[in-house]
């Protein structure tokens, strides 16, 4: 289902290059080409799942998309105002509707902070409500992501994996934003947890119509909560779906490689395995043409000279791929 509405978030083209500097191995004018000119939009109470190895640029995309590393180029644009043109004032308001939600749920916590205090932090430092609406408001958010309010001068090395994260959860919905990032918010915890985590999150965004960017690796849990999904390699998008197209009729190589590799909960079945041969390139000197040429079993001349451009071969079903070029078909 597509929403009439404006998404919460669009990206155009974004661009994330990091430049090395000198050294006796580096080249003065070296990058490292991080994300490459990515675009996307999440509707409001939708969730993108984004997926690829680990090196394709995926955090830094997440962490693109509301500043925390400051974009080459491109735009980004929350609830229609483009967050690249704010000034750092303006930003800070702009973070009230969208927040991170870390992988570490332990790091990404400070140990010195009780419970409460780290989920209050927000309202702190945004000035919202007076001390006892804060300690209100606290309370209701422990309630709500399934802790005790007994817990909240509790540390966090008193909390197991899963409650810290329900933690960083809670710190997340604080400001009641529309858009929350989930940067492999799971891949930390066990498998039983996991479960809870992710359940927890779907109910949320049913109940407060959250709109969610959710990096991970593991395509179970995407094809789990996702409603579209975006798979990247080496700093592009090379396949963009609805998940039930995406994991029934993958139309990208590299996306048929992932699906491959997928365990089936079934003895009798056997999922035929596509392997990919060789490594990831270098994001410092990626391959001309087509990124995945180098690994990729259908490879003709043109891809290695021409970029592919990202088209729709299927309604709502996008890929960057010459094989899928409808000159070739």
């Amino acid at each position: 289902m597509v929403s009439n509405e404006a998404p919460v978030l669009d990206v155009s083209n974004l661009k994330k290059h990091f430049s090395i500097g000198k050294g006796i191995f580096h080249k003065s004018n070296e990058k490292v080409y991080a994300v490459d000119g990515v675009s996307f939009s999440i509707p409001k109470g939708q969730t993108l799942g984004l997926v690829g190895e680990s090196g394709c640029g995926k955090s830094t995309l997440a962490r693109a998309v509301i500043r925390l590393v400051e974009p080459t180029s491109g735009e980004v644009r929350i609830m229609g105002r483009n967050i690249l043109e704010l000034s750092k004032s303006e930003m800070r308001d702009c973070r009230r509707q969208a927040q991170i939600i870390f992988q570490d749920p332990f790091s990404s916590l400070n140990p010195r902070m009780t419970a409460g205090d780290i989920v209050a932090e927000p309202l702190i430092v945004h000035n919202i409500g007076s001390r006892i609406q804060r300690l209100e408001r606290v309370a209701e958010l422990f309630d709500l992501v399934g802790l005790r309010a007994a817990q909240l001068s509790s540390l966090p090395h008193q909390f197991s994996g899963g409650q810290r994260q329900r933690i960083g959860i809670a710190r997340a919905l604080a400001l009641g934003p529309q858009l929350i990032i989930g940067d492999e918010p799971v891949s930390a915890l066990d498998v039983s947890i996991q479960a809870q985590v992710i359940n927890l999150m779907m109910d949320l965004q049913e109940k407060k119509q959250l709109s969610y960017l959710f990096i991970a690796h593991d395509l179970a849990v995407v094809e789990h909560i996702s409603h579209r999904v975006a798979v990247m390699y080496l700093g592009r998008i090379v396949e963009h779906s609805d998940k039930n197209s995406l994991f029934s009729r993958p139309q990208h190589p590299y996306t048929e490689a992932l699906l491959s590799a997928v365990p089936v909960p079934n003895p009798k079945l056997k999922r035929h395995r596509r392997l990919v041969q060789g490594d990831v390139p270098s994001p410092i000197n990626p391959p001309a043409g087509c990124h995945f040429h180098t690994r990729c079993p259908y490879l003709t001349e043109q891809c290695r000279v021409d970029v592919p451009p990202l088209i729709e071969v299927e309604q709502g079903h996008w890929v960057a791929c010459h094989l899928r070029s409808p000159k070739l078909n």
